[in-house]
Parts: C-alpha cells; sequence; structure tokens
C-alpha cells in the first residue's frame, strides 16, 4: 500500500505520524518557546525522517500552522442542553478545558505568534476564527429556533472566549468554574 492510499486510512501510518509530529511540535513548543526549534528537532522528537514532514507539510511553518489549527479546532459536538445559558456553559467549559490541558497554552501561544508571521499566519487566523465563528453560530441559531433571545456569536467571542484566552495567553488566575459561569452570566 503506497502512502497515499496510508493517508485516506484513518488510523493508519499517516494518522500515526501526523500525530507524533503534532505531538513532538506541542511539546517544542512548550519547552522552547515559538521559533526556537528546527524541522530536524521536530523529526527527531517525532521519530520520522525530515523528509516525511517537508513531504507532507513543505515548511515549519506550515507545520506549525496545521498544529494551531487542529487543535484549536478539535471540538467536542456543540452543547444542546434546552437552553442558551446551558449551551454557554458547557462550551465555555470545554474551551476552557481545552486552553488548560497539558499543551492547551503552548498552542494558544503559536496561534498568537503565527498570526504574526506574515501572510499565511493571517489566513491560519482567519479559517480558526471562521471556524469558531461556524460552531457559535450553530449553537446560537438552536437557539433562536426554540424562542430564546441569543446572543450574537461576536459577542459570545468578545466576552467569553477572549478573556479566557487572555488568562491562559498572560498566566492569570486559573479558569474557575465559578469565573467561566460568570463570564456568561454577564454576556447574558
Amino acid at each position: 500500500m503506497n502512502e497515499r492510499q496510508q493517508a485516506r486510512r484513518p488510523g493508519g501510518r499517516s494518522a500515526r505520524v501526523g500525530a507524533q509530529v503534532h505531538r513532538a511540535v506541542a511539546d517544542l513548543i512548550s519547552e522552547r518557546g515559538y521559533g526556537n526549534f528546527t524541522v530536524g528537532e521536530v523529526a527527531a522528537r517525532a521519530g520520522v525522517a525530515d523528509s516525511s514532514i517537508y513531504r507532507r507539510w513543505g515548511s515549519l511553518e506550515t507545520l506549525l500552522t496545521d498544529v494551531a489549527l487542529t487543535r484549536l479546532n478539535a471540538q467536542s459536538p456543540m452543547p444542546d442542553t434546552g437552553s442558551v445559558a446551558g449551551d454557554l456553559r458547557v462550551y465555555a467549559a470545554q474551551v476552557a478545558r481545552e486552553i488548560t490541558g497539558p499543551d492547551g497554552p503552548a498552542v494558544l501561544h503559536l496561534a498568537v505568534a503565527l498570526s504574526s508571521t506574515g501572510q499565511q499566519g493571517l489566513q491560519a487566523g482567519d479559517i480558526l476564527r471562521t471556524e469558531r465563528m461556524r460552531q457559535l453560530q450553530s449553537m446560537l441559531d438552536r437557539a433562536r429556533d426554540r424562542g430564546e433571545p441569543a446572543p450574537d456569536a461576536l459577542d459570545v467571542l468578545d466576552h467569553i472566549l477572549a478573556p479566557m484566552y487572555i488568562r491562559v495567553l498572560f498566566g492569570i488566575v486559573p479558569l474557575t468554574p465559578d469565573y467561566i459561569d460568570g463570564l456568561v452570566d454577564r454576556l447574558l
């Protein structure tokens, strides 16, 4: 079976290599910060050849963009608790778990760093924002369909996600359940 056929098989060699490389990038960012390692170091950490990384991603920046987008867009299904308040609380708690997890802060720092690295970084940021807004809009549309007043997706981004991202990026007090619920309460 050739590599193209393997790439189409979920859980095949290509998926394993991708996961190993992503893990290596997250570990290196956590240890050294953005921009302080090479493709060769990622390859060594992941146990793959440099050529595998270049063949699949083409450059370190493309790999970093893929890692950031994959990690930040890896969402649980949008909650459907029956109320917009419940949905927003569950969603905010999910995001808090993702961004405070073992490599969450490193991935957030990577996303911020990429956004200042030229056209590709700007495109990565656009893709991330578009996906987050799409996810939020589906949840808010469902609330409106139930007859509930619901905030705009941009308001959720500004009043719930942005404060959590800032606190994680700058290491400000933990994201406690009370803090997260307070963000939702203030928005609603």
